[in-house]
């Protein structure tokens, strides 16, 4: 039994799926960016993209099914050749498209319309900016990202996002701690912004570091692996279970296989029914009442006031 298990068997908890919601479609590992917290170990040499094949497979998955919210990442979901397949798929449906969008591949000249693209099609971008200081973002992120992503949030801005269309923010805190919390992070985000650089946005959502992937390999760097899954285990709240994104998410990846959540995907964590299940081999009703897979890992979800995609959990 993993430190999570132990920890809902403490407090006579299961973790079961719910009601189907939301499909995460990770598209593949490409990125522009290659940040030090990140789950996916997404970078600019990585090369594991969907394919043509596979991203109209879950197309027509999307067509039949109408899941209510298609968010799509990555690695840096713009890369794929196949992501506005994917929004104007999903859109054409009536599902609600997110774009977890990195900001810095806005100011790259080939995806230079996205703003004005995402607009048009009314598709809710989440950003990462880990903090409102250019110090703490390319310490974490990598030189000049910080300027960049500034830049790339005032187009958003010029084309709606803030006000008329959602803008969401990603805050990750620094190296092995728990997030604030997140109305007070909020506050301080959209005063900082809006005095320092006049910009807008919805909300901020903040996210524990999950010690998987590269952060992982930095933990263990640095001895405090150990240090981290204390903290996270100590920390747990059994009122976030409820409230977990992985109950109401089918996560797939660039080669169509489910998961219940990122997190999984990355350590490989596939759902099976004697073999590995692929979304064409699914429905949202045979995804109910499956148990989670679960690991360690999970601790960062349940910590505090819980994280997910979406933030705060509790």
């Amino acid at each position: 039994m993993n430190r999570f298990d132990q920890q809902l068997a403490k407090h006579s908890l299961t973790l079961r799926r719910g009601k189907f919601r939301t499909l995460q479609i990770n598209v593949g590992r490409k990125c522009n960016q290659t940040c030090r917290h990140c789950h996916v170990d997404a970078a600019p040499w990585r090369t594991e993209m969907i394919t043509e094949a596979d991203a109209k497979k879950v197309g027509a998955w999307i067509e039949q099914h109408r899941p209510e919210i298609v968010d799509i990442t990555g690695g840096a979901p713009e890369l794929s050749e196949h992501f506005r397949y994917f929004v104007e798929t999903s859109r054409s449906v009536g599902a609600h498209v997110i774009d977890r969008n990195n900001l810095t591949i806005i100011e790259t000249k080939p995806y230079a319309d996205l703003p004005e693209y995402l607009a048009s099609h009314q598709v809710e971008v989440v950003a990462s900016l880990p903090c409102y200081s250019a110090e703490n973002v390319n310490a974490q992120r990598g030189e000049g990202v910080f300027e960049k992503s500034i830049s790339a949030l005032r187009k958003l801005n010029a084309v709606g996002y803030g006000t008329r269309l959602p803008l969401s923010l990603v805050y990750n805190p620094l190296g092995a701690n728990l997030p604030g919390q997140q109305a007070e992070l909020e506050a301080d985000y959209k005063e900082a912004l809006s005095r320092e650089f006049g910009i807008v946005f919805t909300r901020l959502f903040t996210i524990t570091n999950q010690p998987i992937a590269r952060f992982a390999d930095d933990l263990r760097e640095q001895g405090k692996w150990d240090e981290y899954l204390e903290l996270l285990a100590n920390s747990f709240n059994p009122s976030t279970v409820d409230g977990l994104m992985c109950r109401s998410t089918i996560n797939v990846g660039w080669r169509g296989e489910v998961y219940d959540c990122d997190f999984n995907q990355m350590l490989n964590m596939q759902h099976r029914n004697g073999s590995p299940l692929f979304l064409w081999d699914v429905t949202p009703e045979s995804m109910e009442s499956r148990d989670i897979l679960t690991g360690n890992h999970c601790l960062a979800c349940t910590a505090g006031a819980g994280s997910s995609c979406t933030g705060e959990v509790a």
